[in-house]
């Protein structure tokens, strides 16, 4: 047998709990299990897959050596000297 516990969430604006309440419809949940599930993710440690990918990219790849964004790094590109031009008509 599992103990459950109880919360109780005093002054909550209207507005706040209309929203909660269509956020949970849109899930197809009552507003309870909405809560629980909005609390489960804020206290998980796994990010979010709404997180920075920047920063999921760099923490994978950090004990590999990391990652450079920058690819004129990593190609060594050469600087442009002009724009290029098209060639004229001109028999």
């Amino acid at each position: 047998m599992t103990a459950t516990a109880s919360l109780t969430i005093r002054n909550l604006d209207p507005d706040t709990k209309r929203r909660l309440r269509i956020r949970a419809a849109s899930n197809n949940r009552s507003m309870e299990e909405e809560v629980r599930v909005i609390l489960r993710h804020a206290v998980d440690n796994r990010p979010d897959s709404s997180s920075d990918l920047e920063a999921a990219i760099h923490k994978r790849f950090e004990p590999l050596g990391g990652v450079v964004l920058d690819l004129r790094v990593v190609l060594d590109l050469p600087e442009r000297d002009s724009i290029w031009e098209p060639a004229s008509r001109d028999p």
